[in-house]
C-alpha cells in the first residue's frame, strides 16, 4: 500500500485536526465535517472521492467522481475572502475542471505540485528567513517529499551582475589567451564582482549553495513558519492552496489564488520551484 499519507503526517505536522462544517449539503451537517482539515482531504473532495460525511469513496461506489458532488465541493474549496479570486474566474475554473468530455482530477503522485515552506534558519548566527520548495518523488514502493529548490535573498545578492552586459570595466580581454591569461587575477581582486566574469546565460544553483552552507554549518534550521502549495495539475490553470484557521465554514485548506496559464507560462513559473525541468 502506498505510504503517501504516512509521509504527509510525518513531514507536515501542521496537518492538524480542526473543526468546521461543510455548509450547504444538508441542514444538519455538523462542524466536524466543515473544514478541509488535511491536504489529503482537499484532494479527495476535489475529485469527489469522499462523501459529505467524510467517508472515502472508491471506484464503483455511489457518488465516486460524481459531477454534481464535485461541483458542490469545488464551490466550497475556495477562500471566499481572497481579493485575487472573483466569481467569474471561480466559475470558469470549476467549469473547466468539470468538463464532461475530459474532467480534471488531482493526483498526489504527480510531479506537478509543490509545497512551499517559509522557514527560519540561523545563518552565521543571524536569524534569517528562507523559502524551501518540496515535491513528491517516487522511492522504491513508496513516495517521499524532497527539497526541489530554495530561495534565500543572500544568495540572490551574490549574482546581481551576471546579466549586466553593458559593463566594460570587469572583463577579461578577448586576446588574454595570448598572454596565458596572466590578467585573470583581476577577476579575483574584488570577490564581490566575480559574477561579472561568468558566462551570460549562467543560472545560479541556489539549491547547491543551500546544501553547501548547511553542510558547512553556516545555515542551521530553526522552524517552519507557514506552508502553502502550488498546484499545476488542472489543464490551463494554476492555483495556490493555503491554510485558513477561522471559526466559520470557510476554513481549512482552501484555494487562495487561481490563474489561467498556458503550458509555457506554467513551465516558466515552475522553474521557481524546482531546478530540474
Amino acid at each position: 500500500m502506498r505510504n503517501f499519507v504516512a509521509v504527509i503526517l510525518a513531514l507536515l505536522p501542521f496537518l492538524v485536526q480542526a473543526q468546521g462544517s461543510i455548509g450547504s449539503f444538508t441542514a444538519d451537517e455538523t462542524m466536524l465535517y466543515a473544514q478541509t482539515k488535511q491536504v489529503n482531504q482537499f484532494f479527495l473532495r476535489f475529485n469527489a472521492e469522499e462523501d459529505t460525511r467524510g467517508n472515502r469513496l472508491y471506484p464503483g461506489d455511489v457518488g465516486y467522481h460524481d459531477l454534481k458532488t464535485r461541483k458542490k465541493y469545488l464551490e466550497m474549496l475556495f477562500d471566499n475572502s481572497s481579493p485575487m479570486i472573483n466569481e467569474d474566474k471561480k466559475f470558469v475554473f470549476i467549469e473547466d475542471a468539470l468538463n464532461k468530455r475530459n474532467p480534471a482530477f488531482l493526483d498526489f503522485y504527480s510531479n506537478n505540485w509543490f509545497a512551499e515552506l517559509s522557514a527560519t534558519f540561523h545563518y552565521k548566527k543571524e536569524k534569517v528567513n528562507l523559502i524551501l520548495y518540496l515535491k513528491i518523488e517516487k522511492q522504491l514502493q513508496g513516495y517521499k517529499w524532497v527539497i526541489s529548490n530554495v530561495y534565500f535573498d543572500r544568495f540572490e545578492s551574490w549574482f546581481t551582475h551576471i546579466h549586466d552586459t553593458l559593463n566594460t570595466s570587469h572583463i577579461i580581454h578577448p586576446m588574454s589567451h595570448e598572454l596565458d591569461f596572466m590578467n585573470i587575477h583581476k577577476a579575483f581582486r574584488e570577490p564581490e564582482n566575480i559574477d561579472y566574469y561568468l558566462q551570460r546565460n549562467y543560472q545560479p544553483d541556489m539549491l547547491g549553495l543551500f546544501v553547501m552552507e548547511v553542510k558547512n554549518g553556516n545555515l542551521v534550521f530553526g522552524s517552519v513558519n507557514t506552508v502553502k502549495f502550488h498546484i499545476f495539475q488542472i489543464p490551463n490553470w494554476y492555483f495556490e492552496l493555503s491554510w485558513f484557521n477561522r471559526n466559520s465554514n470557510n476554513s481549512g485548506w482552501l484555494i487562495s489564488n487561481v490563474l489561467r496559464l498556458t503550458d509555457q507560462e506554467k513551465k516558466e513559473l515552475m522553474r521557481n520551484y524546482t531546478q530540474v525541468n
